[in-house]
């Protein structure tokens, strides 16, 4: 049978080499890979291919080559490397791979750290908002910057969102006579200058914004801050959470997002998850910003802009929930069943029947299965004389699960 060998080049060069992939090399007919890996066997024989951007053209140079086959990469193949996109391409009986020593790896090794429950995050595939995402959402993160993303980048994102309570490590160039690992924190990576192979290692030390809020359910409405009128009373709030029925690795749409109180509160059921508050208001925009510091959410993403344009560039949901539409309800129901899977489910809430009656009867036409529940809250009012109840209008919750 056909073999294509995926080896990983260790930091250490070809003295890291185990005798069995240089067995695997010396009796290949073709090799292929990067400029710095095939530096690495400059005696090869036979035929060499340099691997850059033409991933495509080797996917088919290889599925036509006959010959033994050798692929190398760096450290893991399938750690952030070609493996994936091979495995994508090519039968899987065909490929064998070999990892090595990844410079993650090496790195954690370096500072003495240990890195098995840090969380990997590659800035070329994410970029620097999806980048910054996962790393705020955890508490030791092993960072792969590009030429664009950089350290300095990374870190100017994370203070710009209040999240620099890491501490940094900037691991450069490993392996080679110009490694060079700096100690620094967010705040010092704004100063350096990064070469462009690097591995920045952050794990937080402190919550920038403060003490770490102990996630509740149904946070008191005076916690936010907020256009008074604009905020989701918190007993409807658990109300709509039970709704959405999420589950910890889901994505969340928050449209109309207000102050943003369910999205924080969704941030501690979706650990695994992401939530995106969409909010056109830019007074919103300032208390949305203030709050998910306040709180030190984790998962949510704020997404300033009018919906149903600005849904087209978030990830598909699991789970929406429309708090305000902006007159725009019929069209951005039309957005979000265009992406939603089958059992996905929108909960929207309603104050005004003119709304109900809009939102049932799209999700009638539209084949979803609908509840509604009414929900009249009435709290009593403190320091007053007499314990009096003050009643909030009826509040519609609409919840429609697509078929």
């Amino acid at each position: 049978m056909k073999k294509i060998y995926v080896i990983g080049a260790g930091v250490e060069g070809q003295e890291g080499f185990p005798r069995r992939v240089l067995e695997l090399i010396g009796k290949a007919d073709l090799l292929l890979g990067g400029e710095r890996q095939l530096e690495l066997f400059p005696d090869f024989p036979g035929e060499r291919v340099t691997i850059g951007s033409n991933l495509g053209e080797v996917v088919e140079r290889l599925k036509k080559n006959e010959r033994r086959a050798v692929v190398l990469a760096s450290g893991d193949p399938l750690f952030f490397g070609i493996g994936r996109y091979l495995l994508r391409n090519l039968p899987d009986e065909e490929l064998e791979f070999v990892p090595n020593v990844s410079s993650v790896q090496y790195a954690f090794a370096k500072i003495k750290e240990p890195w098995d429950d840090a969380v990997f995050v590659s800035a070329h595939g994410r970029g620097l908002k999806g980048a910054v995402d996962r790393i705020v959402a955890n508490d030791k993160a092993a960072v792969l910057t590009d030429e664009e993303n950089t350290p300095k980048a990374i870190a100017a994102e994370l203070i710009e969102r209040g999240r620099d309570g890491y501490a940094a490590w900037l691991c450069e160039n490993l392996g080679t006579a110009e490694e060079r690992i700096i100690a620094t924190d967010v705040k010092g990576l704004l100063e350096i200058e990064a070469a462009p192979l690097n591995v920045l290692i952050l794990i937080k030390e402190y919550e920038a914004g403060g003490d770490e809020y102990v996630p509740t359910l149904g946070i008191p409405d005076e916690e936010f801050a907020s256009i008074k009128k604009l905020i989701t009373k918190e007993e409807i709030r658990v109300v709509t959470l039970a709704k959405l029925k999420l589950r910890h690795d889901m994505t969340l749409w928050d449209l109309g997002a207000g102050s943003g109180s369910v999205s924080i509160e969704a941030d501690h059921l979706l650990p695994n998850g992401r939530i995106f508050a969409v909010e056109r208001n830019p007074q919103c925009i300032e208390f949305i910003k203030e709050n998910l510091n306040k709180f030190n959410a984790r998962h949510v993403t704020l997404v300033e802009g009018e919906a149903p344009e600005c849904l087209e560039t978030l990830p598909d949901p699991d789970r929406v929930f429309i708090g305000g539409s902006g007159g725009n309800l019929w069209e951005i129901l039309e957005a979000v069943d265009l992406r939603l899977p089958a059992e996905g489910r929108v909960v929207i809430n309603a104050v005004t029947l003119d709304t109900l009656t809009a939102a049932t009867e799209y999700f009638d036409n539209a084949g979803y299965q609908v509840e509604v529940t009414t929900v009249n809250i009435a709290r009593t009012r403190p320091l007053t004389d007499y314990k009096m109840f003050e009643a909030y209008n009826p509040v519609y919750i609409i919840a429609a699960v697509k078929e």
